[in-house]
């Protein structure tokens, strides 16, 4: 029966409807796979900025005098000055990198006014990655005749400066080895009347 619009589609108008069905779903296809290598390169990318923006980016690592206090206290008068103690200090090398801190011997030098009244040697080791290694440490004061050392005696307040150059090597993840020196600048107040060390204080 023929069909009443008078018009009958031809086998090939049927197979080219059913081609060009089949190239406009191969042509979607293609665009869905560019858009998830464009969306899968964008991820890789932005994963890489964080991985080196974060975990390969190298950070000086902190040296400070985290608390002290004092043993074998004796203090002169404000008009005979003088003042000898020894300090049981404990430092500490904070790591923030991802990857272990390797430093060298280190001299801490204890200063009153500029000048040197103690030293310790820090003996080299190594801060884990993102972690802070704490030691102990003991130093000598021995603060002999200044001419401020009067004035401070009779204020009950002495000022105390510690400094320190630290050497080492961050290890980033067992890959990358990158020098690094950190400088320790703290200042602390020994207090005459309680013997005891107060306001530590380290930029």
């Amino acid at each position: 029966m023929a069909p009443t619009n008078g018009y009958t589609r031809s086998d090939a108008e049927s197979s080219s409807a059913a081609h060009g069905g089949a190239r406009h779903q191969r042509k979607k296809k293609r665009n869905k796979c560019l858009l998830y290598i464009v969306l899968f390169a964008i991820f890789q990318a932005a994963v890489i900025l964080i991985f080196v923006l974060t975990i390969m980016r190298v950070r000086t690592p902190k040296f400070r005098v985290r608390s002290a206090a004092l043993t074998n206290f004796n203090v002169g008068t404000p008009e005979n000055p003088s003042l000898t103690a020894t300090m049981n200090a404990e430092l500490a090398v904070r790591n923030a990198n991802f990857g272990r801190y390797k430093y060298r011997n280190t001299t801490v030098e204890f200063l009153y006014r500029g000048t040197p009244v103690g030293q310790v040697t820090v003996r080299g080791s190594r801060a884990n990655w993102r972690s802070t290694r704490k030691f102990e440490v003991r130093v000598d004061l021995n603060l002999g005749v200044n001419s401020e050392l009067g004035s401070d005696l009779r204020a009950g307040i002495v000022p105390i400066t510690s400094q320190a150059r630290m050497r080492g090597r961050v290890d980033l993840i067992f890959v990358m080895r990158r020098n690094r020196s950190t400088d320790m600048n703290c200042s602390m107040e020994i207090v005459v009347a309680t013997q005891q060390i107060r306001n530590i204080v380290c930029r």
